[in-house]
């Protein structure tokens, strides 16, 4: 169900026959970049074939998206040998030889993406799924608010004021539930009369999501201020929640209301053969795609300059959290403040102290897209790396909890568990796909440093397999797995990421030197047997073609996967890196002496070749 004014404000297009798509462009319209890939049926499979990029020309002078779009466009048709832009500056479709492309798809987060405000009447219950409906379609919250969340009116009023978000979601009570409460929101909403961040002489867009005996009473005290749309409860009854028609609702609003009035967008939607979907939209559908199509849980990190996403699929539940304060530029002095000096000067494995670490943090402030020139740089970078990931996993794993309200049949066990609080969903343990995107991670100069970032921040347990997204493809792919999710797979598995191996951790802790793993490995080239000391890793080689078999015998108090002590044989698939197995123990604890601590981390550094000239 869905009211609005207006359906759908993009062009209607003719129904695409995914067995007609031979060549394929996609385009990603960041802040600063226009990123575009080509996609061809080669042998009949769909592969990435060439990629190019340009500038983002949403700002002055040039001010139309649609230019970047071209030149990046142009770079890839050369490239490739094709001509994809006709004489008169637009894309030539459908392919006819070496000339155009059959269907033209695109993201965007270009303008500072989708910024929306949350709302709902209980903080952890209906504001919280209304939250996750937001994340979950792409967007950036800046504010949630709640009945309880303590702050008196007339500071909620304010609030909303300050804020300039593109939309509002409105959530609160379950159907036949509350309707006071969610009427006393409705009216925090019509005194602020919020202005929307584009198009100063429009309504709000607010999206009311809530118990839909309450619909009427909403708009009676909306009606005038804002330009309302209703839909399906996202909490329908406690023990479930209902996401899709509100996330659906915001994509449609991102299109009419933001898109439309940002440079050249009405342009551009004009050209694409989908709708264009904010980008870590697209980048949360791929992943909950491959998760469901391989039947695994998968967690995906995508750290940028002043922001880090984190998305994870867990049993089919996908949450996605944007950690808006831990980046790797802009927002460095918020991951020392936040992580603490001492908490990053551990994983730095030289002498240094913190005035020259303040200094460095400083620098990077100055000049935030600089690139480390030296080795010691850029161990201080991958040690921020390190807590930046940490926190933004922290932040996510206390978000992606079961529901609140539920009841739940406990046992008389469960009365003496230790257990408070709410339960994540996100388990290290059946944990198959860590996969990572952004700078730091894509571009270290080493395959081994990404890897030792993702395992150092994310403590994955058990058998767990690392990748990274070789060219930030993944956006596209999230798009195009709209129309042919078929194409999007071949290209995922094939081209998109960049398999750098399985980590074998034992869950657990001991003193350092006891034996916490039997293993032997046979297959792909391999024949290895051995013991593995806690407090130590090693590096056995693996080829990303390959697969080797691994007989795993846990010391008594480790877990490998299936459970305290008990042996598991298993399949794995190699990579970049190989077979990394990590015996430094779950979780992950560093000395608190800094001398020790420097001389723990070199040994390690060492273990596996991290930077082979230190």
């Amino acid at each position: 169900m869905a009211e609005g004014n207006g359906l759908h404000s993009a062009a209607v297009k003719p129904p695409i026959d995914p067995d007609s798509l031979q060549v394929i462009l996609a385009t990603d319209c960041g802040s600063t970049t226009t990123k575009a890939i080509l996609i061809e049926k080669v042998d009949g499979v769909y592969r990435q074939t060439f990629r190019g990029e340009a500038p983002t020309t949403v700002e002055e002078p040039i001010a139309d998206v649609t230019m970047g779009v071209i030149n990046a466009a142009t770079e890839v048709g050369e490239l490739a040998g094709r001509r994809l832009v006709d004489e008169n500056g637009l894309l030539i479709r459908p392919s006819q030889g070496n000339d155009g492309c059959d269907i033209y798809i695109s993201t965007s987060s270009a303008g500072g993406g989708l910024q929306m405000l949350v709302a709902g009447v209980v903080r952890q219950m209906t504001a919280a799924s209304a939250e996750r409906a937001a994340l979950g379609a792409g967007a950036i919250v800046m504010e949630t608010l709640a009945s309880n969340d303590k702050r008196r009116p007339f500071e909620q009023i304010q609030r909303i004021r300050e804020l300039r978000p593109d939309m509002i979601l409105l959530a609160g009570g379950t159907d036949g539930g509350t309707r006071r409460h969610v009427v006393q929101l409705a009216e925090l909403i019509a005194p602020a009369k919020p202005q929307p961040r584009f198009g100063g002489q429009f309504k709000m867009p607010v999206i009311y999501a809530g118990n839909r005996e309450a619909a009427v009473d909403v708009r009676r005290v909306l009606g005038e201020v804002a330009e309302l749309s209703v839909v399906d409860n996202v909490r329908p009854v406690l023990e479930r929640e209902n996401l899709a028609p509100a996330r659906d609702r915001i994509h449609d609003l991102f299109l009419e209301h933001v898109m439309a009035h940002a440079p050249g967008y009405d342009k551009l939607m004009d050209w694409a053969d989908t709708p264009i979907m904010p980008t870590p939209g697209a980048v949360g559908d791929i992943l909950r795609t491959i998760a469901e199509r391989q039947g695994i849980n998968a967690v995906g990190v995508d750290i940028g300059g002043a922001t880090t996403d984190v998305f994870s699929v867990f049993h089919s539940v996908f949450n996605r959290t944007v950690s808006a304060n831990l980046g790797m530029s802009y927002s460095i002095s918020n991951v020392c403040a936040e992580a603490g000096l001492e908490s990053i000067l551990r994983w730095v494995p030289y002498d240094t102290n913190e005035r020259e670490l303040r200094n460095r943090v400083k620098n990077k402030m100055i000049r935030p897209t600089t690139i480390p020139q030296t080795l010691e740089a850029l161990m201080f970078e991958q040690a921020v790396a390190r807590e930046a990931l940490r926190l933004s996993y922290i932040q996510h794993r206390s978000f992606a909890v079961d529901l609140r309200g539920v009841q739940q049949q406990r046992s008389v066990g469960d009365m003496f568990a230790q257990e408070t609080g709410d339960r994540s969903i996100v388990d290290n343990m059946a944990l198959d796909l860590l996969v990572a995107s952004g700078g730091v991670l894509s571009h270290a100069p080493r395959m081994e440093q990404t890897a030792a970032m993702l395992i150092d921040a994310f403590e994955p347990e058990g058998i767990t397999r690392l990748a990274k997204d070789s060219i930030f493809m993944m956006p596209h792919l999230g798009v195009l797995a709209q129309v042919h999710p078929q194409a999007a797979m071949d290209v995922f598995e094939r081209d998109c990421l960049v398999y750098l191996g399985t980590c074998i951790a034992p869950a657990g802790l001991a003193h350092d030197g006891e034996v916490c793993l039997r293993y032997r490995i046979q297959g792909g080239g391999l024949d290895e047997r051995g013991e593995l000391a806690f407090g130590d890793w090693k590096r056995l080689p693996l080829p990303a073609d390959r697969t080797a078999v691994v007989t795993l015998e846990p010391a008594r108090r480790f877990n490998v996967g299936a459970g305290p002590g008990v042996a598991l044989e298993r399949e794995v698939r190699g990579g970049e890196v190989g077979i990394v197995l990590d015996g430094r123990g779950r979780p992950l604890r560093l000395p608190s002496d800094p001398v020790e601590s420097r001389r723990k981390v070199r040994r390690w550094n060492s273990a596996i070749s991290m930077y082979p000239e230190e």
